[in-house]
């Protein structure tokens, strides 16, 4: 097995320096995949009490070392004085203005472990404040600067069944075996978790010795329990935080109330009481009310989520985003406790907008964003005099950070950190496009990436590109995949099929207990529209996407052969396996299927991509990360096992190391993209 494995990290580095040999003979004045090296990322902007500075987290990767980090940079309101605060290949992140702003905590690997930090803003000069044993998170300032809340993993002995002996001095036993007694044991990205929990704690400001608040066998955090970050009451006498604190957690993942913790003696109050989520809770800053977000369950996919405002106490809850069928998020109130900004996403585009307490609402902005891809996304903070900062992308601004005010909403950018590689790029035009479902008529909604040097005249390959989720949605964002299979040569399509979400209630419930379904009309449909333009060589059609796009994908080609070669990446493939391996089966069993599948065998089967994998003619690679656990890699090898069964022309494609997304390391990520492209230009009708 050693053997085998080495031989396959071998072909896999072959295939990677054949791809960056290639890349180095494309046009220069387009992108290519190894701009994934070169492109940044801004995020988490933070702006002074006074609203006159902005620190935010800027990523990068280094080429050598095939790593992604991020350092912090200051700037200006205004735009100027743009800075780094940290540097170097480490990962500084959460900077966090002190009540004050003299100021700023982070969290830093800077000395090897991640550990909080603490800088003066007038000297620059630096201090650890901590030496914990794992990670922090979510760290906040006490009202009174004196305290610093976060939450860290508490580790505790792992279950023992067996009494096995101690092997004899001298000698060297293998490693022994892992009991496990949790539902959740293992989560994409984290990998195979430790025995313990997330606990909340304080530390003292000028450093010291943390104190544990929370207690039980309940995560106050970490990775797939869905908690918030806890926030402080204005008095500083308790942490007011979202946490699922059942019995049975496990097997109700979403059912979070809104709980005080005394920083006296740790004792913990309900705030909320309600089957369903409450979330995200804020405090206003007169201390008289939370804000919180959340809604009464019904088990079904998709399911709005709502903000709602509350006494301190939790008394007289009320919806105040009634009139917006949309889910809000990230909500944060006004200083004088007037009302709550909070983003949304319309129609793809994610919105900041303000909600007074009497259920009015003003749009501020829109265009948050910037990851690299055109999911949704965003982030914002707002100063004590109304100015606020968030980050910004459009379909040809992949990340930058932008600014406004409250009385004077439109958005001024205020940096170019993409500037320098862009300079001598050309890229693809984006379209946006409406077209109607051959299924029932509905609206559908998309957008259209050209080629750079785009000719109506002329005929162009398309590809298909699907989104995950399958409650997401994609928008006008920049996307770096699908930019540079424009580059290549290739129009391509990428549209919110039913289900998705930005669109309401409505729409995204067309899928409950109905996913894969008439999402394939949608989308051959949308091909069927791009085709109707006169550009498209109709004999060189693709079709690819990612998780629930990966499930899409295989749906696609078990329905119609009319792709010439179609890229599955991350799929659930058979719903039942499915269930007892991914790191969040209960959920799914619940939400998305109307219950175990032992007792709904025929429901699971009839929505597998088994059942229409013997209809499969078009050639078809299946492209996963070895350590993905959202979508394991055994749905990949059932799919591509069965193809080849069926004598259909198959590859399987592996990514060491790469959980769900394959974006742990930059190359991994260029090979993700050139694998894609790669398989379709092997396909092309007339050749490569």
């Amino acid at each position: 097995m050693r053997n085998f494995s080495s031989k396959i990290a071998i072909a896999f580095c072959l295939l990677l320096a054949l791809f960056i040999s290639s890349a180095a003979q494309e046009k220069t004045d387009r992108l290519t995949a190894m701009d994934a090296f070169n492109l940044e990322f801004a995020s988490d902007p933070q702006i002074s009490p006074d609203g006159k500075k902005i620190i935010y987290v800027r990523r990068f990767s280094d080429i050598k070392t095939d790593r992604t980090y991020s350092n912090l940079r200051i700037i200006n309101f205004d735009g100027s004085d743009s800075r780094p605060l940290t540097t170097g290949n480490r990962n500084d992140s959460s900077p966090r203005w002190s009540p004050d702003g003299d100021r700023i905590i982070y969290i830093s690997d800077e000395d090897g472990s991640t550990q909080i930090y603490m800088r003066w803003m007038d000297t620059g000069q630096t201090a650890r404040l901590t030496n914990l044993q794992y990670p922090p998170s979510g760290i906040a300032w006490s009202p009174d600067g004196k305290l610093i809340s976060f939450t860290s993993f508490v580790p505790e002995r792992p279950p023992q069944v067996a009494r096995i002996p101690s092997p004899p001095p001298g000698a060297k036993w293998a490693e022994p075996a892992t009991v496990i007694d949790k539902l959740v044991y293992r989560f994409n990205g984290p990998g195979y978790l430790k025995p313990g929990y997330t606990h909340l704690f304080v530390v003292p400001s000028e450093g010291g010795t943390p104190r544990q608040i929370s207690s039980g066998n309940y995560h106050h955090g970490g990775p797939g329990f869905r908690a918030s970050e806890a926030v402080w009451t204005p008095d500083g006498k308790h942490l007011i935080m979202s946490v699922n604190r059942r019995d049975d957690y496990e097997l109700e993942p979403l059912d979070s109330e809104v709980y005080e913790f005394s920083l006296a003696d740790g004792s913990v109050k309900s705030l909320t009481d309600r089957r369903g989520p409450d979330g995200s809770p804020a405090v206003s800053p007169d201390g008289k009310r939370i804000a919180y977000l959340g809604f009464d369950d019904k088990y079904q996919g998709y399911q709005v989520s709502r903000l709602y405002v509350m006494n301190r106490d939790g008394s007289d809850s009320r919806l105040i985003s009634a009139n917006l069928d949309r889910d809000v998020s990230n909500a944060q109130w006004a200083t004088d406790a007037s009302g709550i900004y909070f983003t949304y996403d319309d129609q793809g585009n994610t919105k900041l907008a303000f909600y007074s307490l009497d259920g009015k609402m003003k749009q501020l902005t829109g265009n948050l964003g910037g990851t690299g891809s055109a999911y949704s996304g965003g982030a914002f903070s707002v100063g004590k005099n109304g100015a606020f900062a968030f980050t910004y992308t459009r379909p040809n601004v992949p990340s930058d950070i932008a600014v406004a005010t409250y009385s004077n909403p439109s958005a001024r950018v205020i940096t170019s950190i993409n500037a320098d590689l862009l300079a001598g790029k050309r890229l693809g035009e984006v379209e946006e496009i409406w077209y109607e479902s051959s299924h029932d008529k509905r609206k559908i909604h998309g957008w259209i990436i050209k080629p750079p040097d785009f000719n109506p005249s002329k005929k162009y390959p398309l590809i298909l590109e699907i989104h995950g989720g399958p409650f997401a949605d994609y928008g006008d964002r920049f996307d770096f995949e699908k930019q540079v299979w424009a580059a290549k040569g290739y129009v391509v399509l990428y549209t919110n099929p039913r289900g998705s979400t930005s669109y309401g209630a409505e729409f995204g419930n067309l899928i409950h207990h109905n996913y894969p379904g008439d999402d394939f009309y949608d989308l051959n449909s949308g091909v069927d529209a791009v085709i109707a333009k006169g550009y498209i060589d109709t004999g060189n059609l693709f079709v690819t996407g990612g998780s629930g796009g990966g499930v899409l994908t295989c749906w696609m080609i078990g329905r119609t052969d009319r792709f010439r070669a179609a890229v599955t990446v991350y799929p659930v493939i058979n719903w039942y396996s499915f269930v007892l391996t991914a790191d969040i089966s209960a959920f799914v069993a619940k939400y998305w299927f109307p219950g175990m599948p032992w007792d709904n065998v025929e429901h699971y089967e009839k929505r597998s991509l088994l059942s229409v994998v013997k209809n499969v003619k078009t050639p078809t690679m299946i492209l996963t990360g070895e350590e993905d656990y959202r979508t394991p890699m055994s749905e990949s090898e059932q799919y591509f096992q069965a193809l080849k069964l069926l004598g259909v022309e198959a590859v399987l494609v592996r990514v060491p190391g790469e959980p769900h997304g394959i974006r742990r390391r930059p190359s991994h990520w260029m090979a993700k993209i050139e694998n894609i492209s790669g398989w379709m230009d092997k396909h092309k009708k007339n050749g490569p």
